[in-house]
């Protein structure tokens, strides 16, 4: 039980101190200071890094191996029904 509650304090803290976060940290102080300095280039910056933050989120948040296989299931079933199709023809050209 001990071993398990240690592991899950880890499990927070990368959580807390991961990159995502870290990343979401600058962008969000590129945009404080932009208040504070009225530099342009402050608020591009931020909204860049916050905007990354969250695509990264998201494309971690994505399951790649489902996605992959569903990219294989359509490109045989392409190629099958191109098969079928080149048959029909008679013709086996491509």
């Amino acid at each position: 039980m001990d071993k398990h509650k240690e592991n899950q304090e880890i499990s927070v803290l990368g959580r807390l101190f991961s990159i995502e976060v870290f990343l979401c940290l600058m962008g969000i102080a590129s945009l404080i200071s932009f208040f504070f300095t009225g530099e342009l280039t402050q608020l591009f910056w931020g909204v860049i890094i916050v905007g990354g933050a969250v695509a990264l989120y998201f494309v971690r948040k994505k399951d790649w191996k489902k996605h992959w296989a569903e990219q294989e299931a359509l490109r045989r079933a392409y190629e099958e029904k191109r098969r079928k199709g080149k048959e029909k023809d008679g013709t086996g050209k491509n």
